[in-house]
């Protein structure tokens, strides 16, 4: 009965209830995401549209439209700037993402620090989840399904671009604009995670999850089940350990993601840090009980039988190699 309570007790508040939607919407929308940034090298991406969508939510807030109007714009026009400035210049993919979502994140905190009357910095850097409406909750439930609905359709698609570009050019897939495709996926996916985690946790919510499933899986239609299930219970235990604990919500939900990560990054078999210590005692001491032998039996054979000693009466036995014939020898004859 104390377990029924402690699950419902929480449920009683429509707050709270709303919160649990949002951020299990955002969890797994997230999640799916997470698994091709992961197989793509594309963290940092994810890292600079989060990033790069303040100027866009804090605009919304002031001209009284829905904040993830200007979040998408933003989100989506960082992207486009990312690819211009890298195809006609010669600096690399990390080094433009640096200087253009930290400049877009400057941009944003100025527009902030201009209006603070009118904007609660925390929660957009931080989120604000336990502060959503009814409204909010719609639209990233809509935002969210569309986002999945795409990313499920175009699979086969994304996958093999992820794996091998090259052929998926040659099969004649158009890989500019399926890249294009996930990067606005990427950007929507920001937008719906920004009411549960705000713009600086969204990232862990787009690594975290795709990498503690890679650690545990081989096979990509795998990778996204794992990844969906373990989020799913991470922004689950995150959420009630936010009302009993009281702290942040969206903060728990990223330590209980981060948790999960440590405990596979440790234990998970084979690859865990535990089990390949044991693998490797294991082969340490098989291979010195291997020298050992080695040694004991090198040794054995370089002693070998002891010689007969002269004048001992000793006969010699019959595998003994016979003895030099006396008298003198060939080149003495000759």
């Amino acid at each position: 009965m104390e377990i029924v309570t402690f699950l419902l007790e929480p449920l009683q508040y429509g707050f709270l209830t709303r919160a649990l939607a949002v951020t299990l919407a955002a969890a797994v929308v997230a999640a799916v995401l997470s698994c091709w940034l992961i197989l793509m090298g594309w963290s940092l991406m994810g890292d600079a549209v989060s990033h790069a969508v303040l100027p866009g939510v804090a605009l919304a807030y002031i001209l009284g439209i829905p904040f993830s109007i200007g979040a998408f714009v933003f989100g989506a026009g960082a992207v486009a700037l990312i690819g211009i400035v890298r195809s006609t210049t010669k600096l690399k993919a990390d080094t433009v993402i640096g200087v253009v979502f930290t400049a877009l994140f400057a941009t944003g905190l100025a527009i902030v620090s201009a209006t603070p009357s009118q904007i609660d910095l925390m929660h957009i850097l931080f989120g604000n989840v336990l502060g959503v409406s009814a409204g909010d909750v719609w639209q990233v439930l809509l935002l969210g399904l569309l986002t999945l609905a795409i990313l499920l359709f175009k699979r086969r698609d994304l996958t093999l671009l992820a794996f091998d570009r090259t052929h998926a050019h040659v099969i004649g897939l158009n890989t500019r604009l399926l890249s294009a495709l996930l990067l606005g996926l990427l950007a929507l996916t920001v937008v719906v995670g920004l009411q549960a985690v705000g713009i600086i946790l969204v990232v862990a919510m787009l690594i975290t999850p795709g990498a503690t499933a890679f650690l545990l899986s081989r096979s990509f239609d795998r990778m996204l089940v794992i990844a969906v299930v373990l989020t799913v219970t991470a922004s689950l235990a995150g959420v009630y350990a936010s009302y009993y604990l009281d702290i942040s919500t969206g903060a728990a939900v990223v330590l209980c993601q981060a948790i999960v990560f440590a405990v596979v990054y440790l234990f998970a078999r084979p690859d865990g840090v535990i089990w390949q210590a044991r693998r490797r005692r294991t082969a340490a001491r098989t291979r010195t009980g291997h020298t050992r032998a080695g040694r004991n039996r090198t040794g054995a054979a370089a002693v070998g039988p002891a010689p007969a000693q002269a004048g001992s009466g000793t006969a010699p036995s019959a595998s003994d190699p016979p003895l030099p014939a006396s008298g003198p020898s060939v080149r003495g004859d000759a």
